[in-house]
């Protein structure tokens, strides 16, 4: 999926990129390929793949929830910053915090905000479990995103607690999910979550399946959670 063709393809599905905006994709995968060289931020490195793999990707997001107004959201483990990076980059007045473990991450996001002239957008060097404790984040946010991060019942500690009520939790996921959504559906229970839709689609150009789930806050997150760094993946709510 060539720039040109990710355009048309998003103009579609009701999404419309101007030029300014097409200009920060380009400059956000050259920061890409040149700062991968230096740390491991993807094995995606090929031009088309990267607009079809990582940013068409992150922005199916925006076929299942509406995008159009100002909303505060976070990603959680965002990595290179997919998807939270594409949807702030299509939808500009999106608040949007990114937390991530790893700190020279954070510094090619920092940098990656810089160069792009992205307002709003905060990269905050924590874990999840700590960042979800912070009572300054806790349900403080509109919807909270992770894509590709872990199992659905390790995602939804990492994720409800920092949901507003009546906010959405939703996780990008690739193929197979029936077992991680049966295993979740305690700890979405318990965490205050309702399981809304499972919205399964595919890729153009054959490149896989994909699902996005969307988990709505109904009641405040338990304290406790989320617990201790590594205890929700060692230890999933079951």
């Amino acid at each position: 999926m060539n720039p040109e063709q990710f355009q048309n393809k998003l103009q579609e599905s009701g999404i419309s990129l101007t030029d300014q905006q097409m200009a920060q994709f380009a400059r956000y995968y050259e920061l890409l390929v040149e700062w991968n060289e230096k740390m491991n931020l993807t094995a995606i490195t090929d031009r088309d793949e990267v607009y079809l793999k990582h940013f068409y990707d992150s922005l199916t997001l925006a076929f299942h929830v509406d995008l159009s107004r100002p909303l505060t959201l976070v990603d959680v483990g965002a990595g290179a910053g997919f998807p939270s990076i594409p949807l702030k980059i299509a939808f500009p007045e999106l608040q949007v915090t990114i937390v991530d473990s790893l700190k020279k991450r954070i510094g090619f996001l920092d940098t990656v905000i810089d160069e792009l002239g992205l307002d709003q957008v905060q990269a905050i060097h924590d874990r999840a479990e700590t960042f979800g404790q912070n009572k300054a984040q806790r349900a403080h946010y509109d919807l909270a995103t992770a894509r590709a991060v872990a199992r659905l019942s390790v995602l939804a500690e990492f994720c409800l607690p920092l949901v507003k009520k009546d906010g959405l939790f939703v996780a990008m996921k690739g193929a197979q999910v029936e077992d991680e959504l049966a295993d979740a559906k305690k700890a979405i229970a318990t965490l205050g979550g309702k399981f809304l839709e499972d919205a399964a689609f595919e890729l153009p150009e054959n490149a896989g399946e994909r699902h996005i789930i969307r988990i709505a806050k109904k009641k405040e997150s338990p304290n406790k959670y989320p617990r201790k760094p590594g205890t929700p993946a060692k230890k999933p709510i079951q």
